[in-house]
């Protein structure tokens, strides 16, 4: 089994829309995929109960009320975190992943925030030096403005404990096609290719990023 996280302690930050949609993409390669939500809020059981029977089953997981306790049979184990989440509880979560993506809004607020967060994170050193990936995401971005610019520049430039950077994999744009996917229970891999080919090309990174991390079967070359 491998175990993803997506992790910012900062809310609205489209956490959801990462967790939610690469259980939609597993999910229609035929993995057999669990999705934890560890949010009271439970917007990732929410996209769930909103996913038509004929779509490629997931299984929902209320983590945060029975705890995160997978079936042995799992391929991939997505973890849908909580906003506010800091010290033993970070820890905790963190060391039950082995990847982490950290999805960033391109606005000032969010990156101050971002900076205090990843600092925190970066102090999560044990369990990172056991081998946990971490990267970050810039979510919603509206090409060619000065946010989507700056964002980019910071997270350039944001560095691990032993002074690596950290991986920044990818900028997914602002579109209606998450909106669509968020209301119907889907990703955008269950749409047709056509219309939202500009999109499942900006996963190409991360879902190749993912697959080294040590992923059942073989790594995807592009989203289909």
């Amino acid at each position: 089994m491998r175990s993803i996280l997506i992790l910012n302690s900062k809310g609205g930050c489209g956490k959801t829309t990462l967790a939610t949609n690469l259980a939609g993409y597993f999910a229609s390669k035929g993995r057999r995929v669990v999705l934890a939500d560890c949010d009271p809020q439970q917007s990732s059981l929410d996209w769930l109960a909103a996913r038509s029977g004929d779509r490629p089953p997931i299984t929902g997981v209320a983590a945060w009320r029975d705890g995160l306790k997978p079936p042995r049979d799992t391929d991939w184990l997505i973890i849908d975190s909580p906003a506010a989440i800091r010290g033993a509880e970070l820890a905790d979560l963190v060391k039950r992943a082995d990847s982490v993506l950290i999805p960033l809004l391109p606005s000032p607020i969010d990156v101050r925030a971002a900076t205090h967060f990843l600092g925190e994170l970066s102090a999560v050193r044990k369990a990172i030096d056991k081998g946990v990936r971490v990267a970050t995401v810039a979510n919603r971005m509206r090409e060619h403005t000065v946010a989507a610019a700056g964002l980019e520049d910071y997270l350039s430039r944001f560095s691990l404990p032993n002074g690596k950077p950290f991986p920044f994999l990818a900028a997914l744009r602002a579109t209606q096609n998450y909106v669509l996917a968020a209301e119907r229970g889907l990703s955008i891999f269950e749409f047709a290719p056509a219309r939202t080919l500009p999109d499942r090309e900006q996963w190409v990174r991360i879902l190749r990023w993912l697959s080294r991390s040590g992923a059942p079967g073989k790594a995807p070359q592009r989203p289909e």
